[in-house]
């Protein structure tokens, strides 16, 4: 699903912006959750918003010439599924306690992850913005925020 946008700033006009924006709501944690996907030709931008706040931002770098990247796929079994531990991950604002600024960096790895799996050749950063309650999620809460994050790939 593409969306284009035509700009009309400072006199240009009729100027393509392509934009593809996915996004999916669901409970986690019973907290109504959005998950929205933006897909810009330079990053992609991940936010996951509870209670309409973003409190932290992350960037991950890919980098699709490195060799674990074309062995990556999406496994069937979402246990199975790890973070890449060659990301170049990133906290640029928030964080907060060393247990918000740690779990942050797991769901940004995941999701870059995720995408890296789906897409090999993917090299743009992603930059995962994060306004989740509490800093403290179990394996139902952090499946379910992948689930719904799954749904926008």
């Amino acid at each position: 699903m593409g969306t284009t946008y035509t700009p009309h700033v400072n006199g240009y006009a009729n100027t393509p912006y392509p934009l593809r924006l996915k996004q999916s709501f669901g409970p986690v944690d019973n907290i109504p959750t959005n998950v929205a996907v933006y897909s810009f030709t330079d990053k992609i931008m991940i936010t996951v918003s509870q209670e309409g706040m973003l409190a932290q931002w992350i960037q991950v770098s890919l980098d699709p010439s490195h060799p674990s990247r074309g062995h990556n796929t999406l496994p069937s079994d979402p246990d199975d599924m790890l973070p890449s531990a060659d990301l170049d991950v990133r906290t640029l604002l928030g964080g907060g306690t060393p247990d918000r600024e740690a779990m942050g960096k797991l769901y940004a790895s995941q999701l870059a992850t995720m995408i890296a799996a789906k897409h090999p050749e993917e090299a743009r950063p992603v930059l995962v913005g994060l306004g989740l309650r509490g800093a403290e999620a179990g394996q139902e809460q952090f499946l379910d925020l992948m689930e719904l994050v799954v749904k926008c790939l």
